[in-house]
Parts: C-alpha cells; sequence; structure tokens
C-alpha cells in the first residue's frame, strides 16, 4: 500500500515537471525573440525605379517691350493735328500727327515755280534749235550750190560772193550748237529744280509724323498747337511727340546662374506662368548677352513671348522653369539616399535578409528630388533614405517602405 503511494507521487511529479518544460521554454524562446527583434533598427528604404528624370532651374523676371521708341519729328513745326492719345493701339505707318510748317510750303511752291520756268525755258530752247537748225539749212544748201556751180563753171561766181555764203553757212552752223546748248543748260536746270523739289517734298512728307511699327502709344509728350524741334542731331533736346511700344510681342529678361550657362541654348521652347493672370504662356529663349555679370554672377537671357491679344503688360511679374537636362527610361534613387563625392556616390543597400551593403555609384542628371545612376545599383534595389551617417555596411536592420513622393520630398 505504500509503495502504491509513492508511485503516485513520482508520477504527478513527472507530469508537472513535463508541462513546466513545455509551457516554459517556448514562452522564454519567444520572449528572446520579442527582445532580440527591438533591438534590431528600423530604416526607411525606397526602390531604384526608371522613369523621366529632368534637371531645370526656376527664374523669375519682369516684362520688357521688344521695341520702345520716342518718336520724333524731322523737321520743326507747330502741331496742326494730333490723332493718337495715351493706350491707342496704332498700326505700322498710321499716322499719329501732322505738323504745320509754313517756310517749306513756302519752299516747296518756290520749287515748284522753278520747275516751271526751267521746262517753258527747255520749250523756248527747242523752238532755237529748231529754228537754227533751219536757218543752217538754209545757208548751207546755198553754200552748196554756189560752190558747185563755181566748180562746174570758174568765174561765173565772184569769189567775194562764195565767201559770204560760206561765212553765212559756218555762222548758221554754230548757232545751231549755241541754241543746242542753251537747251541743255535748260534740262540740266530742270534736273536741278526737280532735285530741289524732291528735297522740299521729303521734308514735307516728313511733316506727316506715322508709327515705325505696330505698337501702343504709352506716353503723349505734345498737343495741338505745340511747337516741336526737329530731331535729326544727338546735342539738340527735341521734344518727341509719342513714345511708343510694341505689344504684340514682348520680352522676359531673366537671369541665368553661371552653373547654367553651359546648358542654354537658343531657340528653346518655355513654359512662361503669369500669377497675377494664372495663365501659361508659350516663349522661347530668343537672346542672350553671352557674358556674366561680375557682381550677381548670372547672364541678362531675353525671352520672347507673343501677345497678339494685349493680355500681357509691361512690367508684369513671371516665372519660367527652364530645362536644362531631360531623359527618359532612367534608373532613379531618392537624393536623400545619395552620399555624393562629385560625379561618383554611394548608397546603402539592404537584401532580403535585411543586412546593410554599400555600394559604389556613378551619378548622372540631379533633379533635385531624384538623380541618375548609371552603375551600381539594379532597378527594384532598396536603397535607404535618410540618416544615412546612422547604419553601416553590414549591419542587420527591418527595412520600412516609404512613398515614392515621401522619399523624393524627404517626409518619412
Amino acid at each position: 500500500m505504500q509503495w502504491k503511494r509513492s508511485h503516485i507521487v513520482i508520477s504527478v511529479v513527472i507530469v508537472a515537471v513535463v508541462g513546466w518544460v513545455i509551457f516554459e521554454f517556448p514562452w522564454r524562446d519567444a520572449q528572446a525573440s520579442r527582445e532580440d527583434s527591438s533591438t534590431v533598427p528600423i530604416v526607411a528604404v525606397a526602390p531604384a525605379t526608371r522613369g523621366q528624370i529632368r534637371n531645370s532651374i526656376t527664374l523669375s523676371g519682369a516684362f520688357r517691350p521688344y521695341q520702345e521708341v520716342d518718336v520724333h519729328a524731322k523737321v520743326a513745326g507747330y502741331i496742326q493735328h494730333i490723332y493718337v492719345d495715351v493706350g491707342d493701339k496704332v498700326k505700322d505707318k498710321q499716322t499719329l500727327a501732322i505738323l504745320e510748317v509754313p517756310e517749306l510750303n513756302a519752299q516747296v511752291a518756290g520749287a515748284k515755280a522753278d520747275i516751271q520756268r526751267s521746262e517753258d525755258a527747255i520749250r523756248r530752247s527747242e523752238q532755237d534749235v529748231k529754228r537754227a537748225e533751219s536757218t543752217y539749212a538754209a545757208y548751207h544748201a546755198a553754200y552748196t550750190r554756189l560752190k558747185q556751180a563755181s566748180q562746174a563753171r570758174p568765174g561765173l561766181i565772184a569769189e567775194q560772193e562764195l565767201d559770204d555764203s560760206m561765212a553765212k553757212d559756218h555762222e548758221a552752223e554754230a548757232q545751231v550748237g549755241s541754241a543746242r546748248a542753251a537747251l541743255a543748260e535748260a534740262q540740266s536746270q530742270l534736273t536741278m529744280a526737280k532735285a530741289t523739289m524732291d528735297r522740299y517734298a521729303s521734308l514735307e512728307a516728313y511733316s506727316r509724323i506715322t508709327a515705325p511699327f505696330s505698337g501702343v502709344v504709352t506716353k503723349r509728350y505734345a498737343d495741338t498747337g505745340s511747337l516741336i524741334q526737329a530731331g535729326t542731331a544727338s546735342d539738340t533736346q527735341a521734344m518727341p511727340v509719342v513714345r511708343l511700344v510694341e505689344w504684340s510681342r514682348l520680352r522676359l529678361v531673366v537671369p541665368v546662374p553661371e552653373s547654367a550657362v553651359p546648358d542654354l541654348q537658343l531657340g528653346q521652347a518655355i513654359d512662361v506662368v503669369v500669377p497675377a493672370l494664372g495663365r501659361t504662356f508659350k516663349g522661347k529663349v530668343a537672346r542672350f548677352a553671352d557674358e556674366l555679370n561680375e557682381e550677381t554672377r548670372t547672364m541678362h537671357t531675353e525671352i520672347d513671348v507673343e501677345n497678339p491679344d494685349g493680355t500681357l503688360v509691361e512690367g508684369m511679374y513671371a516665372e519660367t522653369t527652364l530645362v536644362l537636362h531631360e531623359k527618359d527610361n532612367v534608373l532613379t534613387v531618392p537624393i536623400q539616399a545619395v552620399k555624393r563625392t562629385g560625379t561618383d556616390g554611394s548608397v546603402f543597400v539592404v537584401d532580403e535578409s535585411g543586412t546593410v551593403g554599400e555600394r559604389s555609384i556613378k551619378l548622372g542628371v540631379d533633379s533635385g528630388a531624384r538623380i541618375e545612376v548609371l552603375s551600381g545599383v539594379s532597378d527594384g534595389d532598396q536603397v535607404i533614405v535618410g540618416n544615412l551617417n546612422a547604419v553601416q555596411a553590414g549591419q542587420h536592420v527591418r527595412p520600412k517602405l516609404v512613398a515614392q513622393n515621401l522619399a523624393a520630398e524627404g517626409q518619412y
């Protein structure tokens, strides 16, 4: 009986020990596993992906007129009529004002009279030439007959008569030459009178002030009756009539930084954003100074923007994005994943087991958010982004995938 009790006690002890082993050791393994996993750092990772990358800079500036000029008169006079005012849009060659120049009108009338007098002199000279030629023909025929008769029958014609006839012949011939010279002189006088008339007519035409190009009047200097001096010399302080600017096309002036100058190309198409209008306009790089400003280290660059409906106004503020490089289907990683050393760099890559490896990479186009990788990583590799000094090669980590846009913006 005593043996049976001992046997029961031993069985209970064995069952208790087995139960403690079954339940205690898995709990300790799980606790140890949790303790081990809590010591593994969590790192943000993003995959290396393919896509488009663009290197660009945003520049701002103000619109300037494509052309701007103060319109002067070429002759002095009084404003007889002025047809435009501030804000008026005019076309090329349109009349802006008419000057009254009394002395010029008198000179034109005198030149016309000189032409008429020269034409009358030419007609008289032409008649004199005809008369002289007719007289010469008669005297020459008479002399010729007397000479022939004297040769046929010597002594029939007195020598004195023959000599008188010859003299009259030569005199008539000389008169023809004199009449022709007078005609030539009258013709020269007519040419001179016409040249003078042309000069005065040109000056008279300048009394009509016209627009040199299509544009808008931004300032009016003179009114009806104002005395306008001739603006023909640079040292005179002649008052202009109006100021005219071309509005159908404007220049957007922007300062391009030194680093972007080598990639600037004439004719490059650009989108121009005008915040005041909430609109985007098409433009192109039309010209640049080809030299740097020593103080700002920028280059004066002008972008032509068409403005056919006059929506844009001189002085408006605008922004434009200048694309320096653009590539499609290239391998890129977030800029926060790269430790740079010039054109080279390195990234930390997390493999499937969670082990960190450092790889050297060759860099390409930098968009500011992502950077092109020419070699060193493959499509889909998980690279660590941000806080790169806290990890090292060979370290075991727990990767946490972050969204592409957050990785690009550094928000993780």
